[in-house]
């Protein structure tokens, strides 16, 4: 199977380029920064483009949209929040994942039975609204609204598309304290991969196959 992983170079991308790779899966990893893995900036077209030409008429069995951004986790109400990070993160965390999907849909349907991976988070939910981090929950809100309509218009060729919660995870981002290790989170994330179809399409699970509420 020919997996695509979009920010591979760290955190729970990382760990999920190593657990697919040891699956024995063929993996193409991308990394804004480029290095080893194939260079992408998600928010880039002419970087899309580049993929895409690059990938040329390799079908893609999986698609893992994880490229995202946390930038107002000190920020404040009072004063904080400013433009151009709500610019940013959207940029990141949902055009970055519409344009990743629309440039690589040719290569999708090519395989036989094409999945597409949103990783969101909790933050996304409406029912779990604890207050602050704005633009990030905002950002991962409308990720997993743009992957429930996908799931929709994409139904009728094939393509499976599911929204997943990595889980608290320790990284950069999640932080020491948090509650799962990267790898437990990687091997959970790829159990829900397999289990995606058709069927269940449009879901909104946690890492270890929970529902997860919207």
């Amino acid at each position: 199977m020919h997996i695509v992983i979009t920010g591979a170079n760290r955190g729970i991308g990382q760990a999920l380029d190593t657990t697919l790779r040891a699956k024995g899966h063929q993996v193409t990893g991308t990394s804004r920064k480029g290095g080893e893995f194939e260079h992408l900036d998600v928010t880039d077209p002419a970087s899309q483009a580049a993929l895409a030409k690059q990938l040329d008429t390799s079908p893609i069995d999986l698609l893992v949209c994880n490229a995202g951004v946390y930038l107002d986790k000190h920020e404040n109400l009072a004063e904080g929040y400013a433009p151009e990070i709500w610019a940013q993160s959207f940029a990141v965390n949902v055009t970055g994942v519409f344009m990743t999907v629309q440039s690589l849909l040719p290569n999708l349907q090519l395989s036989a039975a094409p999945k597409i991976a949103i990783i969101s988070s909790t933050m996304a939910s409406q029912e779990r609204a604890p207050g602050g981090a704005y633009i990030y929950r905002a950002s991962k809100a409308a990720a997993l609204n743009l992957g429930r309509n996908l799931a929709t218009d994409l139904h009728h060729i094939g393509i499976a598309v599911g929204i997943y919660h990595p889980g608290w995870v320790r990284t950069d981002m999640g932080g020491s304290q948090a509650d799962i290790s990267v790898d437990e989170a990687a091997t959970g994330l790829a159990a829900r991969f397999d289990a995606l179809s058709l069927d269940t399409t449009g879901c909104f699970e946690n890492w270890d196959g929970r529902p997860h509420a919207f």
